[in-house]
C-alpha cells in the first residue's frame, strides 16, 4: 500500500485534477467519448486498462498505451503517447513490464500496482531483470493480475488514489473499486474450487507469466522460457522434456502473441498436445473476468481436475 507521504505527494500533484482538459485519445481508448474536462488516465497495457475502466467509470477518460494485439513488452512510445503521459492526470503501470514506461512515467503522477500487492521472486532460471532491461531492474515477478485476489487489492488501491485526486468523485471510485474487488474475489473462489481436485499440478507453459496463478491455486509453474522474446537453449529444452515426461504432463501451453512452434516440438517429443493459456498481456475476445475463467476451462482439461 502507499505510504502517507506518497500520498499526500499524489493528491498534491493531481490538485485541479477535474480541471484538466481532455486530450486526444490513444491506440485503445477505454471509456469513449467523455465530457470536456474529464480527467485523463493513461494504463500501460490491457489488464490495466480493463480495471481502470472498471474504477474510474464515466468519471474518467481512459486510454492505453499498447495496441491491441502488441506484445506489452515490445513497446516503444512515439511522440503521441509521450505526450498522453505528459497529460495524464494519472498512469497505471506495474514497473518491470514495459521499459520504455518504467522510464518515461513521472512518479508524482504514477501508480505502479505492484506496490499494491506483496510480489513473488521472478521466475526459477535468469532473472527479471534480463527479460526487461538493464536499468529497469526488478526481483520481482511483475504478471500480478494473473491472481485475482492481488488484483482485487489493486482495483481497492486504485479507488484509493483516484478518490484523493478528484474529491468531488471520490465516493464513486470507492464504491467502483469495492464492487470491482467484490466480482474478482469471487472469481478467485471459483479458480480455487475449480482447481482443487486435479491429476496432475504441473503446468508447462510457453514463458513464465503464470507464477502468481500457480503460487494461488497451488500449482507448479515450469516455463519453457523467462519471457517471450527469449529462445530457449538446447540444455533448457531437454531439462523441460525430461520434467514433462516424469511428470506425465499431457498438455504444453502456448500463447496467442507467441509463436506455438518450440511448444508444438516439445510437445511431439514427450507425447503431448498444446493448448492456448492466455497470459491476458493484450485484449482478449471477451473481458478479463471472461478470459479468466476461459483459462480455467483449459487448465481444468489439461490437468485433469474435477470440476
Amino acid at each position: 500500500m502507499m505510504s502517507g507521504h506518497s500520498r499526500t505527494r499524489f493528491a498534491g500533484a493531481c490538485a485541479g485534477l477535474t480541471l484538466l482538459a481532455t486530450t486526444a485519445c490513444g491506440a485503445d481508448a477505454g471509456t469513449g467519448a467523455a465530457p470536456e474536462g474529464t480527467p485523463q488516465v493513461v494504463a500501460a497495457f490491457y489488464p490495466l486498462q480493463w480495471l481502470t475502466e472498471r474504477v474510474g467509470g464515466s468519471d474518467v477518460q481512459v486510454t492505453s498505451l499498447t495496441t491491441a494485439g502488441v506484445e506489452p513488452h515490445d513497446l516503444e512510445l512515439g511522440a503521441h503517447q509521450m505526450a498522453q503521459l505528459e497529460d495524464a492526470a494519472l498512469t497505471v503501470y506495474i514497473k518491470g513490464v514495459q521499459p520504455a514506461v518504467d522510464e518515461a512515467v513521472s512518479p508524482d503522477t504514477a501508480f505502479d500496482a505492484a506496490t499494491a500487492v506483496e510480489t513473488i521472486p521472478s521466475g526459477d532460471h535468469g532473472h527479471e531483470e534480463e527479460a526487461h532491461g538493464e536499468g529497469h531492474e526488478v526481483s520481482y515477478d511483475p504478471h500480478l493480475w494473473l491472481d485475482p485476489s492481488r488484483f482485487a487489492a489493486v482495483a481497492t488501491e486504485l479507488g484509493e488514489r483516484l478518490a484523493a485526486a478528484d474529491p468531488a468523485h471520490a465516493q464513486g471510485f470507492k464504491d467502483r473499486a469495492a464492487a470491482t474487488a467484490a466480482s474478482l474475489t469471487a472469481l478467485d473462489e471459483q479458480l480455487a474450487q475449480g482447481l482443487a481436485a486435479c491429476t496432475t499440478r504441473t503446468m508447462v507453459t510457453a514463458h513464465q507469466a503464470f507464477g502468481y496463478l500457480a503460487e494461488r491455486y497451488k500449482l507448479k509453474q515450469v516455463g519453457i522460457t523467462l519471457d517471450p522474446e527469449s529462445e530457449p537453449s538446447p540444455a533448457r529444452l531437454a531439462e523441460v522434456a525430461e520434467l514433462a515426461k516424469r511428470e506425465k504432463v499431457t498438455t504444453i501451453f502456448t500463447e496467442k502473441l507467441v509463436s506455438p512452434k518450440v511448444a508444438e516440438v516439445l510437445a511431439g517429443e514427450v507425447g503431448a498436445t498444446t493448448a492456448v493459456l492466455d497470459p491476458l498481456e493484450s485484449a482478449p475476445s471477451g473481458d478479463y473476468e471472461s478470459a479468466m475463467r476461459d483459462n480455467l476451462k483449459t487448465l481444468q482439461t489439461a490437468l485433469g481436475c474435477t470440476p
